[in-house]
């Protein structure tokens, strides 16, 4: 195995990566936040029991949509198809159109973590604050949403985690994210051996760090709802309080 240390020391802080991996960063958080802000309204939709089933319908078609299709071809569709479909009226440069395929995915798979989180939470908590003169919306807000926080962290750590590696598909659309400058170096240098273990510890270094502020946060979610339990009467004085405040 012929590896070049002096290449590989070389380039492993060079700018090129750095600014890709700060690139790749900011669109995998703002990927991730739109997501959730997605994922949430989605779920919502799905969960809503009006007399009329058109939000649960809409909630569905997009969830099945995008759940259904490859992150590739999305991102294909809103950077290329898009354009062409409008006459060039809607055409986005390049960091627009992945973060809006990238939302547009995460959203969908958010939809069902948050729907499940939700879910998981006990019917009776629901029951206690509607007997108490809550509305729907506050019981979600002051009772459901709270508690089902810690079952929807891990998954969505996790998810997050896997945003971060699938930002490298944005080098199909040449957004100079940090896989697509180890792609430009190793063209120029016919180098691929150096070039690609950078790119891998680079991604190692941001899931590492990313890993981390996930387990803390669910030992702090948990921490907060295990208090709660323990305590008698607690989650009824927790409803109290969400009514008072509402």
């Amino acid at each position: 195995m012929n590896f070049d240390t002096h290449f590989f020391w070389q380039y492993l802080f060079d700018s090129g990566f750095v600014h890709g991996a700060l690139v790749t960063i900011v669109l995998a958080v703002l990927a991730q936040f739109f997501g959730i802000v997605l994922g949430l309204i989605a779920a919502l939709m799905r969960l809503s029991r009006g007399p009329l089933p058109i939000l649960r319908v809409i909630a569905w078609v997009y969830i099945w949509l995008f759940r259904g299709t490859p992150l590739l071809v999305q991102l294909a569709f809103v950077y290329f198809a898009l354009p062409q479909m409008t006459g060039n009226a809607v055409s986005l440069g390049e960091f627009p159109s992945a973060l809006i395929a990238f939302s547009l995915n995460e959203g969908a798979y958010m939809a069902e973590i948050v729907r499940a989180g939700i879910t998981s939470v006990d019917s009776g908590q629901t029951e206690a604050a509607h007997s108490l003169g809550m509305s729907g919306w506050l019981t979600m807000r002051r009772v459901v949403l709270p508690q089902a926080v810690r079952f929807i962290i891990p998954p969505t750590g996790n998810e997050f985690i896997s945003m971060l590696k699938n930002t490298s598909l944005a080098y199909y659309v040449s957004l100079q994210e940090i896989f697509f400058n180890t792609n430009q170096l190793a063209s120029a240098t016919y180098k691929f051996f150096e070039p690609f273990t950078i790119v891998s510890l680079y991604y190692l270094a941001m899931t590492t760090v990313a890993t981390f502020f996930q387990s803390r946060m669910e030992r702090h979610f948990e921490r907060g709802f295990s208090r709660v339990v323990q305590q008698p009467g607690a989650m009824r004085r927790a409803v109290l309080a969400g009514l008072h405040r509402g």
